[in-house]
């Protein structure tokens, strides 16, 4: 994995614990934020093993060229994922 991939899916980790201490302390639920937590990991660990899985694919089927570029735009995508959670937690821990 990538350190941009490992350092995203850190954050969206860490602030499921802060959301669920701050939703505490305001009587709201904490279910939401664990729940959106728990998907974003789950689809940052599904973006990255697709990631290397084509990535993989691209570098013996068409040579090391194009895996650096599938590389790069999976990587890309990833990103955007795990910034889309980050938001739907915070939106989720907002509530």
């Amino acid at each position: 994995m990538r350190p941009t991939t490992i350092i995203a899916l850190l954050a969206v980790l860490a602030a499921a614990p802060v959301a669920a201490v701050h939703a505490g302390d305001t009587g709201r639920k904490v279910g939401g934020v664990v729940e959106e937590s728990a998907k974003t990991g789950g689809r940052a660990v599904r973006d990255g093993a697709l990631t290397f899985g084509r990535t993989t694919r691209d570098f013996f089927t068409q040579g090391p060229s194009a895996a650096q570029r599938t590389w790069r735009a999976n990587e890309a995508q990833t990103k955007a994922n795990a910034r889309e959670g980050a938001d739907r937690v915070r939106d989720e821990a907002h509530q």
